[in-house]
C-alpha cells in the first residue's frame, strides 16, 4: 500500500504514535479501538505502509510519510506519543516534533526512557512552550492492545488534554482506568522503573520457588504447573503466577520435553533492573530483593563461569527432602509461604524507593494511586494490590508496608515456613537468592540492634568519621592512636 497524505486530514487526528514496531503499532490499534482517529508515522515508510495495509481498515487511521505531514494531522492542543526506542534516537524525534509544533502542544514518551533523561528532556521541551511527558506504559504486547497500565508524569496542566485519551485505552478494574497523573517530569518513568525493578524480583522468587520444587522435591514441570494453578486461586493470585503455570504446562514440540527444559537457563534484561537498584543506591533505599534478583540475571548469564565451576567447586555435604525426613507436601506449602513472604518485601521496598524519589524531586507521588493502577494491565498486577491500597488508605504516611495490620498478621503466618525454606535451601545446596535476602532485610528491620554500631567504631578508627552516642547529642571521636580519650567533634 502506497501512503498518499489527504490534506483533509489535517487537524483530524486525536492523537498521533511515532514508531510502529509492535508496542507501537499496538497501542496505535487501541486507541483505534476505542474511537480515536489515529495518526501513524513511522521513520522507515515501508513500515507505516504495511501498518496500514494490515490495519487500516480496523479503524480510523492517518498515515504520514513525513513528520511535518503528521504534525499536521493532529487537532490541537497536539498531541504525540512517541514509541521508539530509548536513547539518542528519543531524543532525535523529540527535537523533530517540536520543530514542526506549537506552544502549547504535547509530546509523550512512552518508551522506558530513563527518569532522569525525561528531567531534561521536559526543562528543555518547556522552555520552547511545549509540554513533554514521560509515560511508563506496563502490559506488554497484549497490554498495549487491550489495555495496559499507565504511569504519565509531566505538566499537571496536560492531563487535562491527555487524561481522557489515556483513561479510554487503559486497563480497566472495577471501572476505574489503570492510569493518573503521577507528578511533575521524570515522575511517571520513575515510577515505571521501579515497577521493572519490582517485577525482577517477582520473577526471580517464583523461579526459585520452581528450583526448589523441580530440584529438591523432584517434581516434574507439569506436575509444578497445577501447584502454581493452585496457588493462583489463593493469596498469590497474580499475573505472574498464572503465566508461570502456562509456560510450566507447555510441551516442545521438537523434542517432546517441557518447553522449560529446552529453554537455555541465561536470563536477559534491557536494563530498568539495573536503574532500580542503581537510583535506591543514589537514595540510600535497601532494595536488597530487587537488587539480588538483578544480580542473579547477571549470574545466570555467566555461562562460561558457570560451566568452568560446575562440578569443580566443593559442595560440603548436602542432605535431601528424604534425609532431612521433611514431608513432600508441607514443603510444597512452606515453598508457597515463603515466596509469598519474599513478594511481600519486594514490593515493600519498591514503595520505600519510589517514596524517597519522590521527596527527593518533590514530586508528591500518592502511592494510593500506584496500587489502584498496578491492580490490571500491568506486569506486575496482583489481587493483593487491593490490600497495599487499602494499607495506605488506613495511613498514608506507614512507614513500611510491613507495618500494616493485614501485612504483620499475614507474615505471623507466614514467618515459620519462610525460615525453614531458606535453612532447607541451603542444607541442599539450593540457591534461593531473593528468599534469603529478603529474609535477612525483614529480620534486620526487626533488630534491636545492629553491627553498623561497631563499623561506626572501624570508621572512626581509620578515618576519624566520628560517630553518634545513645545517652547524648552530638558526634564524637576517640583518640586512637593517642591516649583513646573520647573528644566531642
Amino acid at each position: 500500500m502506497t501512503i498518499s497524505f489527504d490534506s483533509s486530514a489535517v487537524g483530524s487526528a486525536h492523537i498521533g504514535v511515532v514508531g510502529l514496531a509492535v508496542m507501537g503499532a499496538n497501542i496505535a490499534r487501541n486507541f483505534a479501538n476505542n474511537g480515536h482517529t489515529v495518526a501513524v508515522y513511522n521513520r522507515t515508510t515501508a513500515k507505516t505502509e504495511a501498518f496500514m495495509e494490515e490495519f487500516g481498515s480496523t479503524g480510523s487511521f492517518v498515515p504520514a510519510e513525513s513528520i511535518e505531514e503528521f504534525v499536521s494531522s493532529l487537532e490541537r492542543p497536539r498531541r504525540a506519543l512517541i514509541m521508539v526506542q530509548a536513547g539518542a534516537g528519543t531524543d532525535a524525534v523529540i527535537q523533530q516534533l517540536a520543530d514542526a509544533m506549537d506552544e502549547g502542544d504535547i509530546i509523550i514518551d512512552g518508551g522506558n526512557a530513563l527518569y532522569t533523561d525525561t528531567i531534561r528532556r521536559e526543562a528543555e521541551m518547556s522552555q520552547r512552550g511545549i509540554n513533554f511527558l514521560g509515560a511508563g506504559i506496563s502490559g506488554g504486547e497484549e497490554g498495549a492492545l487491550n489495555g495496559p497500565s499507565i504511569m504519565p508524569g509531566g505538566p499537571a496542566e496536560s492531563w487535562e488534554a491527555l487524561g481522557p485519551l489515556l483513561e479510554s485505552v487503559a486497563a480497566k478494574v472495577d471501572g476505574t482506568p489503570c492510569v493518573t497523573h503521577i507528578g511533575p517530569d521524570g515522575a511517571g518513568h520513575f515510577v515505571k522503573m521501579v515497577h521493572n525493578g519490582i517485577e525482577y524480583a517477582d520473577m526471580q522468587v517464583i523461579g526459585e520457588a520452581y528450583q526448589l520444587l523441580r530440584y529438591a522435591a523432584n517434581m516434574e514441570p507439569a506436575e509444578i504447573a497445577e501447584v502454581f494453578k493452585t496457588w493462583n486461586a489463593g493469596d498469590l493470585d497474580s499475573y505472574l503466577i498464572e503465566i508461570t503455570a502456562e509456560v510450566l504446562s507447555q510441551v516442545d514440540a521438537a523434542t517432546g520435553k517441557p518447553l522449560v527444559d529446552v529453554i537455555v537457563d541465561s536470563a536477559g534484561q534491557k536494563g530498568t533492573g539495573r536503574w532500580t537498584v542503581k537510583a535506591a543506591l543514589d537514595l540510600g533505599i535497601p532494595t536488597t530483593g530487587i537488587g539480588e534478583a538483578v544480580f542473579a540475571r547477571a549470574l545466570s548469564g555467566a555461562r562460561e563461569q558457570r560451566n568452568a565451576t560446575i562440578g569443580s567447586l566443593p559442595s560440603g555435604e548436602l542432605s535431601t527432602l528424604e534425609t532431612l525426613n521433611i514431608d513432600k507436601d508441607q514443603f510444597v506449602e512452606d515453598v508457597r509461604r515463603a515466596l509469598y513472604a519474599s513478594k511481600l518485601v519486594a514490593y515493600a521496598q519498591g514503595f520505600d524507593e519510589i517514596k524517597a524519589g519522590s521527596d527527593e524531586y518533590g514530586w508528591d507521588v500518592d502511592p494510593r494511586d500506584l496500587a489502584t493502577i498496578w491492580r490490571g494491565g500491568c506486569i506486575i498486577r496482583a489481587k493483593f494490590l487491593n490490600r497495599i491500597r487499602q494499607a495506605y488508605d488506613s495511613d498514608p504516611a506507614l512507614p513500611s508496608l510491613l507495618l500494616d495490620p493485614y501485612f504483620k498478621g499475614e507474615l505471623t503466618e507466614l514467618i515459620d515456613s519462610w525460615r525453614r525454606i531458606v535453612v532447607i535451601a541451603t542444607q541442599l545446596g539450593q540457591p534461593v537468592p531473593v528468599f534469603a535476602s529478603s529474609l535477612s532485610y525483614y529480620d534486620s528491620l526487626r533488630a534491636e540492634r545492629l553491627p553498623a554500631a561497631l563499623i561506626q567504631g572501624q570508621r572512626d578508627y581509620f578515618g576519624a568519621h566520628t560517630y553518634k552516642r545513645v545517652d547524648r547529642d552530638g558526634s564524637f571521636h576517640t583518640l586512637w592512636s593517642g591516649d583513646r580519650s573520647e573528644v566531642e567533634a
